[in-house]
């Protein structure tokens, strides 16, 4: 009976999809399929630009922390550095990206091994990067850079890789008054909604077609408010992107890690467990903020042996990383973000068989090794196990986790030399005797990746 009911309704789903019929409420928005490019991809870049990007100092909320928490190392960095009268919107001259090509930053998310990027469309501060219909002169072709720097990328974007493009929005502006009139009014009235933010998404979805779109913001009203279940019930059935467009979970104050095609949760969420539904961990290169930070020592940026282990927790539960990168006013990618994409790049280009495409496995983490995580690919009926923590397991690796058969297999990623001999564990496991690889020979650096066929489990 559960089967023929799970038919039926797998039916339903099916149909509504082909028909345009998902309704306006998360009860049916919710059944839709999630796109399986999303679930394949694996890896993302998101990148936070904006006028935050001019001062470049404390976060990309330095607005909020200045003028609405009166933040007293801010408050003392503006009295230090500009004149009494300057206002936030005075730093928006200064936003020129003069040296922006993004056709270079195109070559370098490729370099990555990314497959899809998030671009800031329009942060907290309501400064959109494309010249908005509605932005009233807060936008980049009107101050600033004087060009659509989002149209500028997307063209780049699909000319020179096939990197899925997908877009960050703000639903919420903190100081525009029209929405502050809607919250003084405890968001019983929708003039900001059906004037500006509302205006905006529709806008960018026609104009220029992304794939995914991370909504944020949200978290002050009910997804009511921001009528997003009309938004996406549209986006669903009618819009450009209809048949392979994601969106998160981000679109009222009690649907994060509820509803949405995937689940962000919270910032840097990395649950270290598989999860039930697709999950995103989105997080930064530099630990303490998501915007570009002139003063930021090299501590403050991941390392690649934390950045791979992070990957490899991520994606052995089962879900994608978003990897963010802050660039400058003057429109540049930093060289230690350059660097850490193109090494993340050549890292995902040896053990990247270990990743996109791949499904979680029967366990995530080892059993009697820590820091070692779990990945499976269906296809090939392929067990890869991704050592990380930056050294290599020279000698007797011991992992509780794999059962091997008499047909059983064991490489090295990117190694020439194996197949591996190993040992049943007699307590339950395996042990792979690695041999001392010369540092010419090493496949790659930070973290390795065992390739198990013909398990018995």
């Amino acid at each position: 009976m559960k089967v023929v009911i799970r038919a039926l309704c797998l039916c339903v789903c099916f149909l509504q999809q082909c028909l345009g019929q998902y309704q306006p409420n998360w009860d049916s928005l919710d059944k839709r399929p999630l796109p399986s490019w999303y679930d394949e991809v694996k890896v993302g870049i998101f990148m936070h630009w904006g006028v935050f990007s001019v001062p470049s100092y404390h976060s990309e909320w330095f607005w909020w922390y200045w003028k609405g928490a009166k933040d007293t190392d801010l408050i003392k960095f503006m009295q230090r550095n500009y004149p009494p009268e300057f206002t936030y919107a005075d730093f928006a001259p200064s936003f020129k990206a003069e040296f922006y090509d993004p056709n270079q930053w195109a070559d370098i998310l490729q370099a990555s091994g990314a497959k899809y990027v998030v671009l800031t469309s329009k942060h907290h501060e309501g400064f959109t990067l494309w010249p908005s219909k509605v932005s009233w002169n807060w936008n980049a072709m009107d101050v600033g850079p004087k060009r659509d720097l989002l149209g500028d990328l997307a063209v780049a974007i699909r000319n020179r890789t096939d990197i899925h493009f997908g877009l960050y929005h703000s639903l919420f502006e903190w100081f525009n008054p029209i929405y502050l009139k809607d919250k003084a009014n405890k968001f019983t009235t929708q003039d900001f909604v059906k004037t500006k933010t509302g205006p905006e998404l529709y806008e960018l979805v026609n104009k220029y077609q992304p794939e995914l779109i991370w909504s944020d913001g949200e978290w002050e009203a009910e997804d009511t408010y921001w009528n997003s279940t009309n938004f996406i019930a549209w986006l669903y059935n009618d819009s450009p992107v209809k048949n392979k467009v994601v969106v998160n979970d981000r679109w009222g104050s009690r649907t994060l890690c509820k509803h949405g095609d995937y689940y962000t949760c919270q910032d840097r969420y990395n649950p270290g467990k598989l999860q039930n539904h697709k999950w995103e961990n989105a997080m930064t290169i530099d630990k303490l903020s998501w915007g570009y930070r002139r003063n930021a020592p090299l501590s403050d940026y991941l390392t690649m042996v934390e950045l791979t282990t992070t990957i490899a927790e991520t994606i052995s539960c089962g879900g994608n990383i978003l990897v963010n990168i802050g660039p400058t006013a003057d429109g540049r990618i930093p060289p230690i973000f350059e660097e850490r994409l193109r090494q993340m790049g050549q890292w995902l280009k040896v053990n990247g068989e270990a990743i996109y495409g791949s499904k979680p496995w029967a366990f995530q983490n080892d059993t009697a090794t820590h820091g070692v995580w779990y990945t499976y690919q269906k296809a090939t009926d392929s067990v890869y196990a991704i050592v990380t923590g930056g050294k290599m397991p020279f000698g007797k690796l011991m992992l509780g986790a794999p059962n091997p058969s008499p047909g059983t297999q064991v490489t090295l990623l990117g190694y020439t030399g194996g197949p591996f001999r190993f040992d049943r564990n007699p307590p339950g496991g395996i042990a792979i005797d690695v041999p001392a690889i010369p540092a010419s020979q090493m496949p790659c650096d930070w973290a390795w990746t065992f390739k198990f066929t013909q398990l018995a489990n």
